[in-house]
């Protein structure tokens, strides 16, 4: 055993930054299970239209609150639709949000956390008060008072509406982190060198700064679509998410309430769709962060 792993780490010594980082997640069996369930719920989004016995708003009038069978899998809700085929859609208005939410979060924190950061001054006291008045609002109630003033009224109005609610909270936290990184980076040697050298700004920040951040960006960003997808189905929860018929799991959680003792299953299956993707997310930023850190590893 002890050989074993004197050659596994030799292995990893002599490779590339990115396969140290993939050998060190395979050895996390807890990140591998993270990354399959992720990437398993990623396909079942893309091939819903494939896989889904019917479309996701059919009403299948006279197989109301139908136990699972041949007919429906899963059984179907208060309205006769069939609970498979929404999960399935579920799945894709849940990834769709939390990959443009957290996109749109990227561009805006990584943009506000460098100018600060790295031009400071005037720079960094107006948006490091913008942020800091961000952070004064709690999240998911102004998230609800955005779409509250919006007021979607048809299923791609409030797909817009959420991304936009949620991109709006969800940037001060991208910020901060680009901010400190670029506080750390813009004074060390090779940063200094390049100025001397007389390279244009953006092109520091493009070639020396921005590499240098990826790592703690890149597990934020993974810890991020947790977090988005949880709000996403608080805000459908709370009927002013994503709205019918598209199905969303927080919604389909809401409409299962009233038949809770009833058909436990309507809501077990969302529910259980939804906490196993967000720990799935939230487990492999952390495995990700460990297998990033070089600290952890010498």
């Amino acid at each position: 055993m002890a050989v074993e792993r004197v050659e596994e780490a030799a292995r990893i010594a002599s490779g590339s930054p990115s396969r140290e980082v993939w050998l060190r997640l395979r050895r996390n069996p807890v990140a591998m299970i993270s990354a399959g369930i992720i990437v398993l719920m990623a396909v079942l989004a893309i091939i819903a239209p494939l896989i889904a016995r019917y479309p996701y708003d059919y009403l299948d009038r006279g197989y109301e609150l139908s136990a699972p069978g041949s007919r429906h899998w899963l059984g179907t809700d208060h309205l006769g639709q069939d609970v498979w085929s929404r999960l399935l859609y579920g799945a894709r208005a849940s990834l769709t949000v939390g990959l443009v939410v957290s996109s749109l979060g990227l561009c805006i924190g990584v943009t506000m956390g460098i100018l600060a950061g790295y031009r400071g001054g005037i720079w960094d006291t107006i948006l490091g008060r913008i942020t800091d008045a961000m952070f004064a609002f709690p999240d998911l109630l102004f998230a609800i008072l955005l779409v509250g003033i919006l007021r979607p009224t048809s299923p791609i109005g409030s797909f817009l509406t959420v991304f936009v609610a949620l991109a709006l909270v969800g940037w001060p936290g991208m910020a901060r982190l680009v901010r400190g990184q670029a506080l750390q980076l813009r004074n060390k040697e090779f940063v200094e060198a390049a100025r001397a050298a007389g390279v244009r700004d953006w092109r520091i920040i493009t070639r020396h700064l921005l590499p240098n951040m990826l790592s703690p960006i890149i597990v934020a960003v993974t810890v991020d679509i947790a977090g988005v997808i949880l709000a996403d189905a608080t805000l459908s929860f709370l009927g002013i998410g994503i709205q019918p018929p598209y199905p969303s799991w927080g919604r389909m959680i809401r409409d299962s309430l009233p038949h809770l003792r009833s058909e436990p299953l309507l809501i077990l299956f969302p529910s259980l769709l939804l906490g196993v993707t967000v720990l799935a997310f939230n487990f492999f930023g952390d495995a990700l962060r460990d297998a990033l850190d070089p600290r952890l590893h010498e």
